[in-house]
């Protein structure tokens, strides 16, 4: 189960964290993922942090948002900073795991079957 919180209103150039709290998910191998969603456009894969501590990020927030966990893993974050009106989407938090064959070639990252709810963040 992932749940999201942290989610808000914010002004242009304001900063918040989102929580992604994990549990029942335990692998030695996994991918850790947020995407959002803005009304009327597709989903969007915004950061990832692998098992092997390799972290990704959309063209769109390079620079401006941050994925990192906890040490134990139960809880990952993203930190946004610099916010835009265009960052506004429901984010929702996702994971993926299994053996290092499975989730090699970023196939983790893609195929994310844990979800959370979404949190909403709104930006004006």
């Amino acid at each position: 189960q992932l749940v999201e919180s942290g989610g808000g209103s914010v002004q242009t150039g304001g900063s918040l964290r989102l929580s992604c709290t994990i549990s029942g998910f335990s692998y030695k191998y996994y991918c850790l993922n947020w995407f959002r969603q803005a009304p009327g456009k597709e989903r969007e894969g915004i950061a990832s942090y692998e098992s092997d501590f390799t972290k990704s990020y959309a063209d769109s927030v390079k620079g401006r948002f941050t994925i990192s966990t906890d040490d134990t893993k139960t809880t990952f974050y993203l930190q946004m900073d610099s916010l835009k009106p265009e960052d506004s989407a429901t984010y929702y938090c996702a994971a993926e795991g299994g053996s290092q064959q499975y989730c090699s070639g970023g196939h983790c990252c893609a195929n994310p079957s844990y979800w959370g709810k979404g949190t909403q963040v709104t930006v004006s």
